[in-house]
């Protein structure tokens, strides 16, 4: 009996000191799910609402995940700075802002004052994120071709979220500001990328997922720029084409993903299908064309799918103890 207890403190403690920040993806996807599921509520005029349900359950799940990486970074300060200074793990630390925006967004229409503190923290906290990165890798003495993979999109495109809620709380200078920055980086990074992919082999098998993210740049850019000019003009046209065909060409990679070994980075197929699939919304609005409606009714239940088989599938690694150790 003298050993079971300091034994399971050991793996407990194991465990938290390997709780990685890219577990905040997960609210990337269950937001990105929320604001889908709402965008569709809206412009079919659905009687029944499942995005409060989302929502809620989004909410609870990054109080949970903040709660579990604060105690990483009080009793494992070592490990959350080696984090920040990874070549790879660095770019997930903006997941965690960008997770506070996606909730700013999500809560806009139900409780626009909490939406308000959301937004402002996380566009101010994304900032100091981004400033850090680009510093980081001007400054670098680390980074290898190897290093690069589209998680790299995260740190600097994640700002062009910031207008989708930023319109309603703040000057249209700043969104039109956030959008510039990630919208400048976008081509540089892709162009970066695919001279990685061609030129330096495959991504390794958990970095394969992450090819989804060629979609989020594009799909978010067109929602961010219709939010800001409420046009479906020429420029917006080209975005969200951009992002359906990097849709489309993942789609006939399926086979490849289907027999990937589990890793966290699985979610990083959620929030790019979330945001094509509010694109595609916004497109069959503006268009009335039915051809656009109901791809974006298939993409709502591909995204939901996907998302629900995520959650189960994550639930159960963690029963296995298969998350949250060295490697993983």
């Amino acid at each position: 009996m003298t050993t079971t207890a300091p034994a399971a403190e050991v793996g407990q403690s194991a465990r938290l000191r390997n709780f990685p920040v890219a577990w905040f993806a997960v609210i990337m996807g269950l937001t990105g799910l929320t604001i889908a599921w709402a965008r569709t509520e809206r412009t079919f005029g659905l009687g029944v609402a499942v995005s409060p349900w989302l929502l809620g359950v989004s909410a609870a799940v990054f109080v949970v995940l903040a709660a579990l990486y604060s105690a990483k970074a009080v009793r494992h300060q070592v490990m959350v700075q080696a984090e920040i200074m990874h070549p790879v793990k660095q770019a997930f630390v903006p997941t965690f802002s960008i997770g506070l925006i996606l909730l700013g967004i999500a809560t806009y229409a139900s409780a626009p004052g909490l939406s308000f503190w959301l937004w402002s923290v996380g566009t101010a906290l994304h900032l100091v994120l981004t400033l850090y990165v680009l510093s980081s890798w001007i400054h670098h003495t680390k980074y290898e071709i190897a290093h690069l993979n589209p998680g790299w999109f995260i740190p600097v495109v994640g700002n062009i979220l910031v207008p989708i809620a930023g319109v309603h709380h703040a000057s249209p200078e700043i969104s039109w500001f956030f959008f510039s920055l990630g919208l400048f980086f976008w081509p540089v990074l892709t162009a970066i990328l695919f001279y990685r992919l061609i030129f330096h082999g495959s991504l390794p098998e958990r970095f394969l997922p992450t090819l989804f993210i060629f979609i989020a740049p594009p799909a978010v850019g067109f929602i961010a720029y219709h939010q800001l000019t409420h046009e479906l003009d020429a420029f917006a046209r080209i975005l969200y084409f951009v992002g359906l065909a990097f849709t489309l060409i993942l789609a006939t990679q399926l086979r490849h993903f289907t027999r990937l070994k589990f890793f966290l980075s699985w979610w990083a197929y959620s929030f790019p299908l979330a945001a094509i699939t509010i694109a595609t919304l916004i497109m069959a609005e503006d268009t009335g064309l039915a051809f656009y409606y109901r791809l974006a009714t298939m993409l709502l239940a591909i995204l939901t799918l996907v998302v629900a088989a995520l959650t189960a599938r994550t639930l159960l690694a963690v029963a296995r103890r298969e998350v949250c150790v060295e490697g993983h």
